[in-house]
Formats: C-alpha cells, structure tokens, sequence
C-alpha cells in the first residue's frame, strides 16, 4: 500500500493569520520591485495557514499576473520528491539506502569504484556520488534540449568510469546521479517513476496540477521563462530520464499542499514515520574532503534525501531548503518542520542577483515567522 495512503487531501486553510499574509506581501514586494524579473510569486505556510501572492506577468504581453494555478516549472526542487519516493520505497522494506547501486539499477553495465567504495542508493540522494554533474551528451536541439539523455548515454558515461572522486568522501552536485536514482527506484518498485511518484506522494496530498508535461488544457496558465539576456524560451518536454532530477510543473495551490504536509510533525499526523525519514541528515559536511555546488541557500551542514540542512544560527531556526533552475525558471523552498512554517518563490528569468535576493528572503522569511 502507498505510503502516504492516509493523508487527507484537503488544502491548507488560507490565511486567516493576517501577519502571515503581511508579512509575505511585504517580503514580496520588496524583492519584486528590485529584482526586475518579468513574473514572480511567493507563497508560505504557517501551522496549517497558508499564504500567497503573485506579482508581474506569467508571459509576454498576457498582462496575467501570477495566481494559485499558475503552472511552472520546479527545476531540481524535484529531487526532494524523489527523496519523499525513496522514503516510502525503504520503508516498506523494498530497498534499503545503503543497498549498491550495481544491485538495484538494472541497467547492463559493471558500474565504476574507486578506492573499492562502490556506488550506494545513499550517495546518489545525498549528492556525493562522485559522478558528474550532467550526463555527457552531444549537443540538443533547444527546442528538446534534454532529448539525448537516455539510458544508452547513461550507460556510455558509466562505461568511462566518470567517478571524480569515491562515492561518500566528498559532495558534488549531480544531476546525473539523480537520472540513475529515479531509475534504480522504477526498477525496484516494477513500474515506471511517474507512476510511483503519483502513487505515493503526488495523489495523496492532493497534488492534481503537478505534472512531468503539461496537460492540452494547462497551456493558458504556463509561466514562460526567460534566459539571462530577458529572451523567452521555449517549453521543452520533460524524458523519462530527468523525472527524478528536475522534470516536474506545479502550481503554487500544489506546493503549499506539500510544504503544509512537510511541516506537520505532530506525532498523530498521518505518516509521521515517512516524514521523520524525509527529514533526517544522512550526510554531515564535518569529514568530507571537499563540497561543491550545494551552498547555494547558505552553508550547508548536512544533507538529507534530497534536501539541503542547515542547522540553527543565531535566529535562524533549522532549514531543510532545495533550489531549482530549469528553462528561465528560478524556484527555491525552505521549510522549518519543528516550527511548522515553509515557504517557496517562483521567478521566471535566470537572474542570477534576483535569484540570490529572493533565498534570502525566503530565508528571512522563515525565520521571522519561526524565531528561535
């Protein structure tokens, strides 16, 4: 039985805690008149009240300023899905996260070691694999840029030895161990990861309008994203190969839906287990060699299945975060689970200053509504 089987598929309850709603307008229009970026929207959740607010346009020219339904891309924050996927797989017994990676793939190939440590479930979901950030492909076409990453290049790369140092010593942030993870979880459950990811976390919560591709009916309300320069670009279809890395649209009713579910750690809340597990450190910073290309929402101190922990500071409560970044589209969620509040922006333009103003103040966010 899917894991999260019990959940109650109701919404969380908008906000009727009017600091909540306050407090996010202002954050929000703070950073959208500096930041500049053609759409922006913001939304956060306090024990149980959510909150949300949109500004600018979802398109050129639309005038459509950003709602609850507007759909957009999540990037990387997909990998903390995964992570939620890989839970429920583990405790149900079906895998363990330090099962190798050579037993679990099923893919027909003699994967690479160094220094006799072979690769684990664990260091794909905890980014220290050692393998690369990105499958070596030749060049796509822009209208399908992701079309050549399958499992053959998969295999060709994993033939080369690609490891850059032995799994577990050291973090590097790779998309391609994400690629092989979602294919280790599909070969294990028997069926494909879409289908394990709606089962198991996306109907439960409730979450309609999280898709890999975008339905016949979704394309009115899609944000379009924009390259560093302002151009748009186009909306490319989502493989089978980067489900687990970085595939998923949502909308901003969807991901307080989730962000409401991470930060329920009543001990009666329905699948309470589930959640301690997506929530723990499995990696701590303290012995690796060397960590790149994680730091992103502040030092990380640790990391978990998929998310990105940093432990308490000053004010700070501790935050599980994840950023995403994927056809001109900047997405970023921190939650604080034993303050129960979480919050996440959108932007559609690769601004890379915008970007870093908007984790700070999704940052800020959360630590004041959630002071130590």
């Amino acid at each position: 039985m899917p894991a999260l089987a019990a959940i109650i598929l109701s919404s969380p309850t908008q906000a009727e805690d009017r600091l909540l709603a306050e407090a996010l307008q202002f954050h929000g229009t703070i950073l959208y008149l500096s930041a500049k970026v053609p759409g922006l929207l913001v939304g956060a959740v306090r024990n149980g009240e959510s909150a949300f607010a949109g500004f600018g346009e979802i398109a050129d020219g639309t005038g459509k300023e950003p709602d609850r339904d507007t759909m957009f891309r999540i990037g990387s924050v997909s990998k903390v899905f995964c992570g939620g996927v890989l839970s429920s797989l583990a405790i149900e017994g079906k895998l363990k996260l330090t099962d190798a990676l050579q037993d679990r793939l099923g893919y027909d190939v003699e994967l690479p070691r160094i220094e006799t440590r072979e690769l684990r479930i664990v260091d794909l979901v905890t980014q220290s694999s050692g393998l690369p950030r990105e499958v070596p492909t030749p060049a796509a076409p822009p209208e399908d840029p992701f079309s050549l990453n399958t499992r053959e290049t998969q295999i060709a790369a994993l033939k080369e030895n690609p490891l850059l140092f032995a799994p577990g010593t050291s973090v590097l942030y790779s998309n391609f161990g994400f690629d092989l993870l979602g294919a280790a979880l599909a070969n294990v459950a028997g069926k494909p990861y879409a289908e394990l990811l709606k089962e198991r976390i996306l109907d439960p919560i409730g979450m309609k309008d999280t898709v890999f591709n975008p339905r016949p009916g979704d394309k009115a309300r899609l944000m379009q994203g924009h390259f560093f320069d302002g151009r748009s670009m186009p909306t490319a279809p989502t493989p089978v190969s980067i489900e687990c890395a970085g595939g998923l649209y949502s909308t901003a009713d969807d991901m307080l839906r989730w962000i409401a579910w991470h930060v329920d750690t009543r001990p009666s809340a329905a699948n309470a287990e589930l959640r301690l597990m997506n929530h723990a450190a499995f990696l701590y910073r303290d012995g690796l060699k060397s960590v790149i290309g994680v730091d992103d929402g502040g030092p990380m101190d640790a990391m978990g299945l998929g998310w990105v922990i940093t432990l308490p500071d000053g004010n700070r409560p501790l935050i599980l975060e994840k950023s995403g970044g994927l056809q001109g589209t900047f997405s970023y969620v921190a939650i604080a689970p034993s303050r129960g509040v979480g919050a996440f922006f959108v932007m559609n333009e690769f601004n890379a200053a915008a970007f870093e103003a908007a984790v700070k103040m999704t940052n800020d966010l959360v630590t004041d509504l959630a002071p130590r």
